[in-house]
């Protein structure tokens, strides 16, 4: 039986936080105003600290997003990919992907959204992402989150309708991830790796015996 192989993105896979960096960019761009990147940085440090508001986070992020065109943002996020994710992209992630491909199939599970994201999984030659949806109707964002955020139990939840549809087991599955935010989807698979763990994750890792790694 091939089996299942999950990676968490950013601070994962990546050298930094997509998310982050999106902000980051449509500030430079003169997008947003610096405001953005305060609000950003706060959103942040709650995630790190683990009381994260998610809705409210998802609601900011969605702002830029509803207050531009589409076919913009498109043009915009392909300059993004260039400018700031591919330079974020490690050697030794690329290689265990390309490995993990070889025993199975490879998803990547992340509580950013899908419009930053997808993009990157192409870079990263992986078909299956299950991130955050927003909808988007008319060519435009409507401002609605499409189904439950991609976050700690709505992760794992989504992550679990996945594995049914494909017919895959989480129980022999392995999750790459960096952050205690993760720990519920963590505690379901089989192997749980951590990359570059945060300070809570890696005291975490010891009391379980995970493995720890760096992709840096």
């Amino acid at each position: 039986m091939s089996k299942l192989t999950i990676f968490d993105l950013d601070n994962t896979l990546l050298a930094g936080d997509s998310d982050r960096a999106w902000g980051q960019y449509i500030v430079e761009k003169k997008i947003v105003s610096d405001d953005f990147l305060i609000e950003s940085e706060k959103f942040y440090n709650s995630y790190y600290e683990g009381d994260l508001d998610i809705d409210g986070f998802l609601a900011f992020c969605l702002k830029p997003l509803m207050q531009n065109k589409l076919s913009e943002l498109l043009e915009l996020r392909k300059d993004f990919i260039e400018e700031k994710i591919k330079p974020m992209m490690l050697d030794k992630a690329i290689k265990t992907v390309k490995l993990k491909k070889l025993e199975g199939p490879v998803i990547i599970a992340t509580a950013t959204n899908s419009f930053v994201t997808r993009p990157i999984a192409d870079l990263f030659e992986i078909k299956d992402l299950i991130a955050t949806e927003f909808v988007i109707k008319d060519n435009e964002f409507t401002g609605e989150v499409d189904g439950i955020p991609c976050f700690r139990e709505g992760k794992v939840k989504k992550v679990e309708e996945w594995v049914k549809a494909n017919g895959y087991n989480l129980s022999s599955a392995t999750f790459y991830s960096d952050s205690f935010n993760d720990l519920p989807l963590l505690q379901k698979v089989e192997t749980a790796i951590i990359v570059d763990g945060d300070d809570k994750l890696i005291k975490q890792a010891k009391n379980n015996d995970w493995k720890c790694i760096s992709f840096r």
